[in-house]
């Protein structure tokens, strides 16, 4: 491969690819189409510069394109791409003048990536060792731990940001706990984390990721109450910060600080297939708030089984526990009785370990807690009545007693986090 930001290779690149474009006319006749008939070789000469280089970013990118046309091929839900994919990330380097171009420089001095070595000599062959500097002495704050959260943690730590040698800094805060529905899709967290802190098992994960990370992980929901925590103090030594949120409401509320700070902020966000990125950059672009989303249609599954504070989150998880317990079941019961062997073909067809908690929630109908009597009809509701308003909110109150604090010093339970009572039946 040729040397990164080696001018004169990456031109002699650019050339011999010149050359062949002209052959393959001559072999294959006028109007062949592999001749590629306009080209940029200012690419092509950007392409061998960064062609020895490796970023974790774009490999996350490709990775996760790669891993949805598998999952579109293998579910048969989706048609997929029957075509060439073309994705770069050019606007990531530095930008040349015209009267740069034409003097034949590059945006990245030869001597930056030269005898490279080390956990970050891929990144640097594309970026440069100064600019791998400045990463590792950012302060940046990652507001949520979700699915988007966990990769953001990744990426920071495969990148070499905020490390202890360039004395930078991380700080992530989410006030949720770590759901059993969770592990499907928020990859640094494990069954045995179920019941902890996301922000907490996230910060660990970075660390085993890259041990010489320096992030901070606290349990506060960000807003007018924790003010006093994540004050001017706490902004103005950050470089920026990293949305991972799940409701407008916090977002608004982290875009117009960051206005106020005028800090960079990349907010994003996911909903299905779909998702969003939006680069707020001070003075350059506008914030989040200049345009108005849609209503929210859903409501978390964190804020619905933990942390409820509006009556709507109450009726939501109610119709949510009466689908589960009386719909659902039923209706898979119904559909294994009229044809046993279809359904346990689509059972079985099902992704991960969708197959085994389907085939246990029907041996559970079917078999274990199958109701023979009106009496066990009863037994059946006193029991489940404990579970739900007895027993889990007990659990909870043990993971977080009500007058426990976050690592920052403010009440767990606080804001729209309020403290629940187990009740007595």
């Amino acid at each position: 491969l040729p040397t990164s930001w080696n001018a004169a290779q990456a031109k002699a690149f650019a050339e011999r690819c010149h050359q062949l474009n002209a052959e393959w006319e001559l072999l294959q006749g006028e109007g062949s189409a592999a001749k590629v008939e306009e080209w940029d070789g200012g690419l092509l000469e950007l392409f061998a510069s960064t062609a020895r280089g490796q970023l974790a970013p774009l490999q996350a990118v490709i990775g996760g394109m790669a891993a949805q046309e598998v999952m579109k091929a293998c579910s048969g839900r989706f048609t997929p791409l029957q075509q060439w994919f073309y994705f770069d990330a050019e606007e990531c380097l530095p930008q040349l003048s015209t009267e740069a171009k034409e003097r034949g420089d590059v945006q990245i001095a030869e001597s930056e990536a030269a005898n490279l070595e080390g956990r970050y000599a891929g990144q640097e062959a594309v970026l440069g060792r100064s600019l791998q500097a400045k990463l590792g002495a950012l302060h940046y704050f990652i507001v949520g731990s979700g699915a988007i959260g966990c990769e953001l943690v990744k990426l920071l730590a495969l990148m070499g940001v905020s490390t202890a040698s360039q004395k930078g800094q991380v700080y992530i805060t989410d006030m949720d706990v770590i759901e059993k529905s969770n592990l499907n899709r928020q990859f640094l967290f494990r069954p045995h984390d179920i019941g902890s802190v996301k922000s907490v098992v996230a910060a660990k994960a970075a660390k085993r990721i890259n041990p010489d990370i320096n992030i901070i992980a606290q349990e506060n929901r960000v807003g007018a109450e924790t003010e006093d925590i994540y004050c001017d103090e706490f902004f103005h030594k950050l470089n920026g910060v990293l949305n991972a949120l799940d409701n407008v409401e916090a977002r608004t509320y982290m875009d117009r600080r960051c206005v106020y700070y005028r800090l960079p902020l990349l907010e994003s966000g996911t909903l299905g297939t779909k998702a969003n990125v939006q680069v707020v950059v001070p003075h350059l672009t506008e914030s989040y708030s200049s345009s108005q989303d849609p209503p929210e249609k859903s409501i978390p599954v964190c804020t619905l089984k933990n942390f409820p504070y509006l009556i709507e989150h109450t009726l939501q998880w109610a119709r949510d526990e009466f689908e589960g317990l009386f719909v659902q079941g039923s209706q898979a019961a119904e559909l294994f009785k009229r044809d046993c062997k279809k359904w346990i073909e689509s059972t079985m067809a099902l992704p991960g370990n969708q197959p085994q908690e389907t085939l246990q929630a029907l041996q559970s109908l079917l078999i274990t807690q199958r109701a023979q009597s009106y009496a066990d009809c009863v037994d059946w509701a006193r029991l489940h009545f404990e579970t739900q308003f007895a027993n889990q909110i007990k659990q909870l109150l043990h993971n977080f007693p009500s007058n426990s604090k976050t690592s920052s010093g403010a009440p767990f339970w606080s804001g729209t986090k309020r403290c629940p009572a187990p009740i007595t039946f």
